[in-house]
């Protein structure tokens, strides 16, 4: 059984009148919800085989969810951003016999905030390993991203700790920016809040100003923050940059008590800009092998520099060579690969401070060794650089070379000028092996064409075979 749905099944009990799931239009008690849930369930029972999820972000996609998990049915959540070869590969590769999508017609099933359309695929099945609740994919630089498959118990325990580290009375009302069918939010967001006890808003993403996912409408995320009265938020860094320029001109109250902030690394600097401007932000640190979350600062003991300390139900330690190691089992293992390993190497390299704060240092595998034979993480040069307002991509390179050098994708607006002034700060930042020497302005990176992660993150090969030849002082 699910802890979500027990949860959701005691609130019904014990407060039937409490809203618990909310979008603009309306609203559910936890009465309800169980009920939308059990009916649409009824509809999943019988063959066992795992459902698509092509949804946007809604209550639709919550009750479709939370059923799945009550009728035993894996689910595969498909990102919107996602190209029609990655989504057909997540489909096909997951043996998905069924799609759920937006509905158009009056024959389409109706749920609260719209309808959806039941697909029979007629892909066929696939063994999965034993105990598979959800299949996330994570986009990949071709059309073919690996599938993580994950136990509803692995993700509950995620969910779990987070309440327990965060507690009940943070459990406010939570909205949703990035798509529920990332991980990071169908688990730190919506399991989480649910079992806190708290009341999910669940916007669709055009709401939150997130209709084009890589071009962000920060006024409107902000706007919308304010007026649904939202307490938690889960970011990634690019949207954090966004969120703070847009508050600094906008001046909205709101009533944020924490914006988590995980996916890549966030400069100390950035962090104090979003303190300045009144809004609270913490870093985090997980991946999808880990069902999301691995270890979060929380509002009260807040240390920038680290991503705090691991979650209770992990252990964390570190490999000879400062790799980042996670255990017990915390996923299941790859679609149509081996038993999940029972300590997952996550490739990035890392150290604990004196107090047992985890500090995320960079991947293992993107370390740059100067000409001088020092050795240096990209991310974290690129976390400074883009702590300036004025940078809103930057990938740093080097190998080999004596001094650093970057592509700089500006913000809007921004001339070279403002960029030459911004990377003398981010410079002045960092220690003398480690500062941009050659620089060039380039277009915006294109996740169409792979050039970066779900989580902006840059997919290095891709982008030097894009930009080459190594880049030189820009005009």
């Amino acid at each position: 059984m699910s802890a979500v749905i027990d949860a959701l099944t005691q609130r019904a009990r014990v407060t039937p009148d409490e809203v618990v799931l909310s979008w603009t239009e309306g609203a559910l008690t936890a009465a309800e919800l169980i009920s939308e849930v059990s009916s649409l369930a009824a509809r999943f029972t019988g063959e066992g085989s795992p459902v698509g999820v092509a949804l946007d972000n809604g209550p639709a996609w919550v009750i479709t969810d939370l059923a799945l998990i009550l009728a035993g049915r894996p689910s595969v959540p498909i990102p919107p951003f996602f190209t029609a070869t990655q989504r057909h590969h997540a489909l096909t590769d997951a043996g998905a016999g069924l799609l759920i999508t937006i509905g158009e017609t009056e024959e389409d099933l109706p749920l609260p905030g719209g309808r959806i359309r039941l697909i029979i695929t007629g892909i066929g099945a696939r063994d999965l390993h034993p105990g598979t609740a959800k299949i996330t994919y994570t986009s990949g630089s071709t059309g073919a991203p690996k599938g993580v498959c994950l136990s509803q118990a692995q993700m509950e325990g995620v969910a779990g700790s987070l309440v327990s580290v965060l507690g009940r009375d943070r459990a406010g009302l939570h909205m949703p920016v990035l798509p529920l069918a990332v991980l990071l939010e169908n688990v730190a967001g919506l399991y989480a809040t649910l079992l806190a006890g708290g009341r999910y808003h669940a916007v669709g993403l055009a709401e939150a100003g997130m209709g084009e996912a890589f071009r962000p409408d920060f006024a409107r995320l902000l706007t919308a923050v304010a007026a649904t009265g939202a307490t938690t938020l889960i970011l990634v860094p690019e949207l954090l940059r966004g969120l703070i320029a847009a508050q600094a001109a906008l001046k909205l109250d709101h009533r944020l008590e924490m914006i988590a902030v995980g996916g890549a690394r966030v400069a100390p600097a950035l962090l104090a800009t979003a303190a300045a401007t009144g809004l609270p932000v913490v870093e985090g640190y997980g991946l999808s092998e880990c069902a999301s979350v691995v270890a979060l600062n929380t509002p009260d003991d807040a240390h920038p520099g680290t991503v705090g300390r691991p979650l209770p139900h992990l252990t964390v330690t570190l490999s000879d060579d400062g790799e980042i190691l996670v255990s017990p089992r915390p996923f299941l293992g790859y679609v149509g690969g081996q038993r999940g390993p029972d300590v997952v190497a996550t490739g990035d390299i890392g150290a604990f401070d004196s107090e047992g704060r985890l500090r995320v240092e960079g991947r293992k595998s993107n370390t740059l060794i100067t000409a001088f034979g020092r050795n240096v993480s990209p991310e974290w040069v690129e976390s400074e650089l883009l702590a300036e307002p004025q940078i809103l991509q930057a990938m740093v390179l080097g190998e080999a070379e004596a001094t650093l050098s970057a592509l700089i994708v500006p913000m809007p607006g921004v001339d070279p000028v403002q960029v030459e002034a911004a990377l003398a700060r981010a410079n002045s930042r960092l220690p003398d092996y480690a500062r941009i020497g050659e620089w060039r302005l380039v277009p915006p990176f294109d996740p169409a064409t792979g050039q970066v992660t779900a989580n902006g993150r840059p997919r290095r090969d891709v982008l030097r075979h894009a930009h080459a030849p190594s880049p030189s002082q820009a005009a």
